[in-house]
């Protein structure tokens, strides 16, 4: 598995409250599973289950996924419902926190997550609700793009998903928090530098001094 997806993963754990009920996209945002405390914090997810947990390839049971059709195990007091009482969840602003996937992310905190254009890509899902109901959105995505372009832009060129800020972005270089108009870099991620951080991103942003003492050490 590729380190920086683990990475980013286990850093997104670390934004999470006890107790809260959290909702997880495809990609890295599924990783965060395996790191989380189900004894702490309850799992949703949009096709109809609260109280999902992690699975063993032995257990895994071929009628029981998550949204992304991927294998989900039952956690104690999990509970299933429709899919429409899953989005009434969600849109009745049940939701503690959701972390989403990305594509691009501009300096306004909106993200572009379900289309690239010219491309046949899986719809939007689950993402726009998620984005205007869920009370807290943490971002998980690569730095870059696989050409190598910032996904942290100054404006997204992919169609926006709602005009919803995200309130966190964690990338395997850098953590980002909103901050009233804008995101402050608060974290470099691994052994990553500040100069990494700046070639990699076209977003304005400011820098916290907590950054400028991580890169004295």
């Amino acid at each position: 598995m590729d380190n920086s997806r683990e990475l980013i993963a286990k850093r997104a754990v670390q934004e999470l409250t006890p107790h809260s009920i959290i909702n997880l996209g495809i990609g890295i945002p599924t990783l965060v599973a395996d790191y989380i405390d189900d004894t702490q914090h309850i799992l949703h997810t949009e096709n109809g289950m609260l109280g999902v947990t992690s699975v063993e390839e032995k257990d895994i049971d071929p009628l029981i996924v998550n949204a992304g059709k991927l294998p989900v195990g039952e956690a104690v007091g999990a509970s299933y419902f429709s899919s429409a009482d899953s989005f009434g969840m969600i849109r009745g602003g049940h939701i503690d926190v959701a972390i989403l996937g990305a594509l691009q992310i501009d300096a306004k905190g909106r993200i572009a997550n379900w289309a690239i254009p010219g491309k046949d890509i899986i719809g939007v899902g689950g993402a726009m609700d998620l984005l205007e109901g869920a009370k807290k959105i943490i971002i998980t995505t690569n730095h870059t793009a696989n050409d190598g372009s910032p996904k942290f832009v100054d404006t997204c060129t992919f169609p926006i998903t709602s005009e919803r800020v995200a309130d966190t972005i964690i990338t395997e270089l850098a953590v980002f928090q909103w901050r009233d108009d804008h995101y402050e870099l608060v974290e470099l991620m691994g052994n990553s530098t500040l100069e990494e951080v700046q070639a990699n991103t076209t977003a304005a942003y400011t820098i916290s001094e907590q950054v400028f003492q991580q890169e004295k050490v």
